[in-house]
């Protein structure tokens, strides 16, 4: 087996043992010792591949989710990429729920902030090409940080409080929302990429 593979199989086996022992106790609780003896490995191995536990669960979502559906093509796909990650959100609610529990909103949204960063970033990127207009790179930076705060809220309030919405609604919002209003943008956007002014004039 060669190196590399060996090291995705650990990697694979600690992020497993990783979500067994959320099952049971809060994320802070969780011990490197606890993992390494269940995965049969020494404590020089995991952090040979792990700074700490954090990384670890931030290389789990990479992998499980992040990863996905950065190869979704989202001005095509958007409702099938917001559909697997509502689904993987339902799969491990366990997990987000027992790291909300330890960490706090604010902490989770942080840890969500990067991985949704690129994505958004991707979508973004995709209109630039699909209404041939480029944004300035400052107005792209400060919608992907707004689209990547307000969707990462949603996705945390709809874990902690499914009643408000079912999951089919939220998606549709989310992908209604992300759409016309990347249209609206771009139809708005002067040649440089800036917003123009679009104040309602007062009627005389």
């Amino acid at each position: 087996m060669k190196h590399e593979e060996i090291s995705m199989y650990t990697k694979k086996a600690l992020s497993e043992a990783l979500k067994e022992a959320l099952k049971t106790k809060p994320f802070k609780k969780i011990t490197v010792s606890e993992l390494i003896e269940s995965c049969n490995i020494n404590r020089k191995t995991f952090y040979y591949h792990f700074e700490d536990i954090y990384a670890l669960l931030v290389w789990t979502f990479e992998q499980e989710a992040i990863n996905v559906v950065k190869h979704f093509d989202l001005m095509v796909d958007s409702e099938e990429a917001l559909t697997f990650i509502m689904d993987y959100v339902e799969e491990n609610n366990y997990i987000i729920n027992c790291v909300y529990d330890s960490m706090g909103q604010d902490e989770l949204k942080r840890f969500f902030v990067k991985d949704f960063n690129d994505i958004i970033l991707s979508l973004i990127e995709q209109a630039e090409e699909c209404y041939g207009k480029k944004l300035n790179d400052g107005y792209k930076t400060f919608l992907s940080t707004f689209y990547v705060d307000a969707t990462a809220g949603i996705l945390i309030d709809w874990v902690k409080d499914r009643n408000r919405h079912n999951r089919e609604v939220y998606i549709e919002y989310i992908k209604n929302t992300l759409q016309n209003s990347l249209k609206g943008i771009f139809e708005a956007c002067d040649g440089d990429g800036y917003p123009k002014n679009t104040e309602p004039t007062t009627a005389q």
